[in-house]
This record gives structure tokens, sequence and C-alpha cells, in this order.
């Protein structure tokens, strides 16, 4: 039996009292830590910051940042010369059609192929870029000559490998659509016209390679479907069954090899 006094109810009116102490002692509590509202900083105000460009008056300063805002421009543009304006297009072009007509789509994977074709450019531009190293930048490191010598000499070394693998027809196409006069020289070609022509006839002479690859295999599909037509096999895909002789036959005449040294001959 439990011997403990039982709680009585406080009075409703003494409840309310205690209610209303609290709140009072609550919200005093709250104006004491309550922060101060913010105020706009002024000039006087040791922490506002402000910002201030010196040296706009002094064209050297200028200058100097504007070459740097080129130099940064050109190497994000890096990737896409290395592309467009190098032997990468024809090669990985090239090896994108021999695993189409091989029928292997996945097989070699693609980031093989794309190094492969990264170190035949390195290759093939080579003395391009070794040119390049000796007239411009060893120069320009060397204080011989200045940032717009040193592109000149650059732009001389990758204008010549341009010209020596364009097409007369597609830079005359290029000219025509510029609406420039028929230049007399090489010289007087500018190098934004010079480079899609470049482009345009990679692309000619990539495409041009990729069917000359395409014609054995395409008879070879051709014999295998006769093949199964003839036996009333024309449920059975004729890719399937062709596809280990593709590949016996490109290894017996040692494809890679073939493909590989006919891309490095065609920039010779």
């Amino acid at each position: 039996m439990d011997n403990r006094p039982a709680l009585r109810p406080l009075p409703a009116a003494r409840r309310l009292a205690l209610v209303a102490v609290f709140v009072c002692l609550a919200s005093g509590a709250w104006a004491q830590i309550a922060p101060e509202p913010l105020l706009p900083p002024t000039a006087t105000d040791p922490g506002a910051i402000t910002l201030n460009i010196s040296g706009l008056d002094n064209r050297e300063h200028v200058a100097t940042g504007l070459k740097i805002l080129a130099l940064m421009t050109v190497l994000s543009l890096a990737p896409a010369i290395l592309i467009m304006l190098t032997s990468f297009t024809r090669i990985v072009i090239v090896l994108s059609f021999v695993k189409r007509a091989l029928s292997t789509t996945e097989v070699p994977p693609q980031q093989v192929m794309i190094g492969l074709a990264l170190f035949l450019t390195f290759f093939i531009m080579a003395p391009t870029w070794g040119r390049i190293n000796r007239d411009a930048v060893q120069p320009y490191l060397n204080r011989q000559i200045d940032e717009m010598q040193a592109w000149k000499a650059a732009e001389a070394g990758i204008r010549e490998f341009l010209f020596r693998h364009t097409r007369d027809s597609d830079l005359a196409t290029m000219f025509g659509l510029s609406g420039l006069a028929r230049p007399n020289t090489l010289d007087d070609v500018p190098t934004y016209v010079a480079a899609p022509a470049f482009m345009l006839s990679e692309l000619k002479t990539a495409f041009t390679i990729g069917f000359v690859i395409f014609v054995p295999f395409l008879i070879l599909d051709m014999v295998v479907a006769s093949i199964l037509l003839s036996m009333g096999m024309m449920m059975l895909p004729p890719v399937i069954v062709s596809l280990p002789f593709k590949i016996i036959l490109f290894v017996l005449v040692d494809g890679w090899n073939l493909i590989v040294g006919e891309l490095v001959k065609s920039f010779a």
C-alpha cells in the first residue's frame, strides 16, 4: 500500500501566475543574448573590403596581362589543335574503319585505339614539333627573339605541314567560301583558311583509305552469305560465321603492321 501523500493540484490563478513569471524571465534572457543588428560597412570601417586595380595607367602592365590571357586561351584550345591540325584525325578515322570492317565494335577497346592514334600522331609530328622547338621555343627561351617572332616561327612550321597534306581543290573551296582573292603564293594564304582546308583533305583521305580496307572484308561477307544461303541456313546471320575468318585473315596478312605502315607512309 502506497503511504506517500497525494499531491494537491495548484489553483488555476496560481498556475497562471507561475506561467507569467516564466515568460518574463525567458524574454529578459533573450534580450540579453540577442545579436546587434548588422549595419552596412562604411568607408572608415576597418572591416570593409575594397577592390583596387592598380597599374592600369602603365601600358607594360596591361600588355603583360593580355599576353597571359592569350596564353591561357591557347592552352585551352590545345586539345582541339592537337586533334584537328595534326595527323590524329586521319589515323583515328582509319582505325575506326578497321574495327567496323572486322565487325568487332568493342575489340580492341576505344581507349586502346585512341592511345594508338595519339602515339602515332606523336611519331608522325615529331619532325614538325622538332622544327618548332628549334626555330621558335628555344630562341624565345634564350631571349633571342620576342613573342611575335616566336609565334611567326611556330606558325611557319605548322603551315608547312598543313600545305603539304592539303589538296588544291579543298583550298580553292575554302577560298571560294571566304570571298578572298586568289593568292599568288602559299604565303598569301591565311592560316584560318588553310586549317579547315587541311581538315577537309584529311577527312577525304581517311574515307578513301577506309573504303580500300572495307573491300576485302565485304567480299568475305558476301561469300559466306552465299554459302549459307545455298545450304538453306537463312536464319543464321552471316556476320557471326564470317567473323572468325575475318580475324584469321587479318592476322595472317599482319594487318596491323600493314595499316600502321601505310598510315605513316601517307604522311611522308
